[in-house]
């Protein structure tokens, strides 16, 4: 089992932590951030590669920005948008391993 921090969250801080995963609590924002997670992307990449219609992905990176985890830059007329957090993908794996833990001892209970 993980140990805990050695000192305890102050309220300021876990109002921080509660805002970052509420930014992470949204499909589509997670799958934009793992389409931007190889390359940065326009908004029209990022809506022919996820699927997304523009009007939700534009949404969605307002949410991600505004959390600091993407950037942009103006390009001309449009907006790259880059992965600015990559810490981000850190938790996502940590999720994916107790997921995959989980999993496992479902299925060995099945057994």
């Amino acid at each position: 089992m993980p140990r805990s921090p050695s000192k305890d969250f102050s309220p300021v801080q876990l109002q921080g932590i509660a805002e970052m995963f509420a930014s992470l609590a949204d499909g589509s924002r997670l799958t934009i951030l793992n389409t931007l997670r190889t390359s940065p992307a326009f908004v029209s990449e990022l809506c022919r590669r996820t699927g997304l219609k523009q009007a939700n992905v534009s949404k969605q990176l307002k949410v991600l920005r505004m959390a600091g985890l993407v950037e942009s830059q103006r390009v001309g007329n449009q907006i790259r948008y880059q992965v600015r957090e990559p810490m981000v993908f850190d938790l996502c794996d940590l999720v994916c391993r107790r997921l995959r833990r989980d999993a496992r001892r479902r299925v060995a209970m099945l057994q």
